[in-house]
């Protein structure tokens, strides 16, 4: 008898044993993201600290940051389709590579719109990448086992996190010599001005660190063997495609799902600052906070692999959004060191959710469709740029501080997680309609 919630396909390889190098090569990219994402995320803190911004006036760093890939996906889609995976990836880079470069000239104009603009055109060449990385790892073996393989690449994504993190706490938040500032009104201009230089100077460099690193990945793959899927029949109608992929209500929840995971995602690792400041928190101490999430987020994809070999993909997202609803309601509940440690905890239960709605998304369509339906999820992306700038506009309705006015008998930190809450029910709900099929 079928059971809608076991696994039939554990005896099936998730990777031959061929493919290991180009797998460890594609792997590699899923760090590299990875990388940027957790650099990129306390520097909304940074930026408002040193720019003496609002948290919405700094929320467009993630704005622009999550706001390339809506902008890039499509490009991406039909470029790889044109060409092939490999050809993707080597544009992505070079993308990458400029965005992160950028931060040099920024910083010697001390122009926030000019850092934005660097993130924004580093994240064209991540849409690149990730347009073209997991459609890939998916068709490096059988579809059975698609999801459990892009589960396991994507569990090299938070070793990049962890390394991303490590970066920004070494090497930025513990240099910022305007976090030690409480009024820099107090400071003459001359005093100011210095303060303001040196940091934007500590904040460009781990990004110039990068665009180089990213410079020598590119000569890797240009000289790298890599297996080729490409489209054999691109004068195909593309307008086919898409009118299949709209039709496909797998899909297009897929895509929905994405868009609130992501943006939750985005939500509980930026705010992680604000919601520490609130109970008293430095934004040092908060990052060792952050660390341990990605911890838990790493041991996620790795214990979530292991299980996919047991349980449908369906019911596992199911019961990983349920349990994230719970400890997101405690990090709106307490106002205390508890809250926080639910939301640490929370990112074990995240762990899955990206590949695991990629891989469900895309289960009905072929290689050539998957390329397409690859730059919808990739655009969902974008969830990531709104959803933190709305939760900001929360957390500044009383003022600039996390704590200006209660809302509902809650601070305004608090009460601004109710929207990774109502993610985790759109996800819940797109988990559970795809464990009974």
């Amino acid at each position: 008898m079928h059971n809608p919630v076991m696994n039939n396909s554990n005896s099936k390889p998730i990777l031959r044993r061929e493919l290991f190098f180009p797998f460890i090569l594609l792997s590699s990219l899923f760090a590299l993201w990875g990388f940027a994402n957790a650099v990129t995320d306390p520097m909304v803190q940074a930026f408002k600290k040193v720019l003496e911004l609002s948290n919405s006036q700094a929320a467009w760093v993630q704005m622009s940051f999550y706001g390339g890939y809506f902008c890039m996906a499509i490009p991406a889609a039909i470029i790889m389709r044109k060409y092939n995976y490999k050809v993707g990836i080597l544009v992505g880079l070079t993308l990458y590579a400029i965005g992160a470069l950028i931060f040099y000239p920024a910083a010697i104009t001390q122009e926030f719109w000019f850092f934005c603009v660097g993130l924004y055109i580093l994240t064209f060449g991540l849409a690149f990448l990730e347009t073209a990385a997991n459609p890939y790892v998916l068709a490096l073996g059988d579809k059975e086992t698609a999801t459990q393989r892009l589960n396991l690449a994507q569990a090299f994504n938070p070793l990049g996190l962890i390394l991303g993190l490590f970066t920004a706490q070494q090497f930025v938040l513990k240099k910022l010599k305007s976090d030690d500032i409480q009024d820099f009104n107090a400071l003459d201009e001359a005093s100011r001005i210095l303060i303001k230089t040196t940091d934007l100077l500590v904040i460009r460099d781990p990004y110039v660190f990068l665009g180089m690193i990213i410079l020598g990945v590119f000569i890797l793959f240009f000289f790298s063997k890599m297996p080729i899927y490409k489209e054999k029949s691109f004068n195909s109608n593309s307008n086919i495609i898409f009118t299949r992929l709209l039709k496909n209500k797998k899909y297009i929840g897929g895509v929905i799902s994405q868009i609130f995971y992501v943006g939750a995602q985005i939500m509980c690792w930026t705010y992680i600052y604000q919601y520490a400041e609130g109970i008293g928190v430095d934004n040092v101490t908060a990052s060792y906070y952050q660390m341990a999430a990605f911890v838990l987020f790493v041991i996620g994809r790795l214990t979530s692999t292991f299980l996919f070999r047991f349980f449908k993909s369906g019911y596992l997202l199911m019961t990983f959004s349920m349990l994230a609803i719970f400890f997101n309601s405690g990090i709106i509940i307490f106002d205390n060191s508890l809250g926080l440690y639910c939301l640490v905890i929370l990112s074990f239960f995240m762990s899955l959710m990206f590949p695991t709605i990629y891989g469900i998304a895309l289960e009905d369509f072929d290689v050539d469709e998957s390329k397409i339906g690859s730059a919808g999820l990739v655009m969902a992306i974008v969830g990531g740029a709104l959803m933190p700038k709305l939760q900001a506009m929360i957390i500044d309705l009383g003022g600039n501080n996390v704590d200006d006015i209660t809302v509902l008998g809650m601070s305004e930190i608090n009460f601004s997680f109710v929207l990774p809450l109502f993610s985790f029910i759109i996800i819940a709900i797109y988990g559970y309609k795809n464990s009974v099929e």
